[in-house]
């Protein structure tokens, strides 16, 4: 079976320390769950990943070097 996560498409995804969301969550003054969801079965996501955390995205970007969006696990 093909790892859709090492595809040259698909953007890195990490899971963010608790004391990075911290800081993330007061730069845009909201909460956990104000951020876009994105389902534990998505196959880019890394294998350590579970529902609550909080998944860091970087995709190249054609205005600025990489854009970096978060993304909430959920069921």
């Amino acid at each position: 079976m093909v790892d859709v996560s090492q595809h040259e498409l698909v953007p890195d995804h990490s899971v963010v320390d608790e004391a990075d969301i911290d800081a993330v969550l007061e730069e845009y003054d909201i909460k956990k769950t104000d951020l876009p969801k994105i389902k534990r079965t998505d196959p880019a996501l890394p294998e350590e990943a579970e529902v609550g955390d909080v998944i860091r995205i970087e995709r190249d970007s054609r205005t600025t070097d990489t854009a970096v969006v978060y993304r909430l696990v959920v069921e």
